[in-house]
């Protein structure tokens, strides 16, 4: 069950980047990005409601509880770790082809590895070793299609925020697993995932107010695009079933992880058919090796 969940979220994780990236075309990112968090916080809050109020049977998938400030200070982090990777990410994609950024982000899974080998004890096999080296032989090569495109990897502040973006969603799933396992905080999924977006709703309405709107007239002016509720629709449908996916007892992060990473194929796609991005034949090569990588993993975590 939870394998289907994962490759469900995976599937409007695909969506997401591609609206993402029609939104941010020529338009001011932090604006985009609080509109996103307040759609997302919109589509929850019924449920908060319904469920406080007693509409909602508490064995509805749907049913939200209610937490003092010791569940709520947990929800909190999660949402500051969240944000930071979302203001990382949204920067990157819109000024990266979506063809580049893809790839990179598919690399995640060998992040939440990394952090389950270091944070968490894990021990990596061979099947996984192998995995993490085509990984990083991916990189080296996008790093060489990048270039033909004037993207130095190294020098490119852009693509050291997508790995930044990485880095903290890495460090996200990994406190997903902590959040929801009964032998960790043990908090509800529907909780993690209302309050965290009315959480930052409050953070980015201070980014904004102290960051954007002061400098709003020098930056890039924000216009309304109707892929900004879509952002928000997709990622909301991708993250439930996530969250479901994550509370199956024998569901494992690393794999669940991977799975959603292959959401590249979707934003490969539109970034060929819909953005008619460059040097696709180079970057379907990078792309099948990061997809290597994964099957890799995936063996190594069964």
């Amino acid at each position: 069950m939870w394998l289907f969940l994962a490759f469900m979220s995976a599937f409007f994780l695909g969506f997401y980047d591609v609206f993402k990236k029609r939104a941010l075309k020529d338009n001011a990112v932090i604006p985009v990005l609080l509109l996103n968090v307040t759609f997302s916080s919109i589509i929850f809050l019924p449920f908060i409601i319904s469920s406080a109020n007693g509409w909602l049977c508490e064995d509805s998938i749907f049913y939200t509880h209610s937490y003092g400030w010791e569940g709520h200070r947990y929800i909190i982090l999660k949402s500051f770790i969240v944000l930071t990777s979302w203001i990382f990410g949204y920067l990157g994609i819109k000024n990266l082809p979506i063809t580049v950024v893809g790839p990179i982000n598919a690399m995640r899974p060998v992040m939440v590895l990394i952090g389950a080998l270091t944070l968490l004890g894990e021990r990596l096999n061979v099947w996984q070793w192998i995995g993490v080296s085509i990984a990083i032989l991916s990189f080296y090569l996008m790093s060489r299609s990048g270039k033909k495109e004037g993207i130095d990897f190294r020098h490119n502040r852009w693509i050291i925020f997508v790995l930044l973006a990485n880095v903290f969603g890495a460090l996200s799933a990994l406190y997903d697993r902590y959040l929801l396992d009964p032998n960790g905080v043990g908090l509800d999924k529907m909780a993690v995932q209302s309050w965290f977006n009315i959480y930052q709703v409050g953070m980015m309405l201070l980014v904004l107010l102290l960051l954007w709107y002061p400098q709003r007239k020098k930056s890039t002016p924000f216009h309304w695009s109707w892929c900004i509720p879509f952002i928000s629709i997709a990622l909301s449908i991708a993250d439930f079933v996530y969250f479901y996916a994550l509370s199956q007892d024998d569901a494992m992060i690393s794999i669940v992880s991977m799975i959603r990473r292959g959401s590249v194929i979707v934003s490969f796609l539109f970034g060929a058919l819909m953005f008619k991005e460059k040097n696709l034949r180079a970057k379907i090569f990078d792309l099948l090796l990061v997809l290597l990588s994964m099957l890799f993993l995936f063996i190594g975590s069964k």
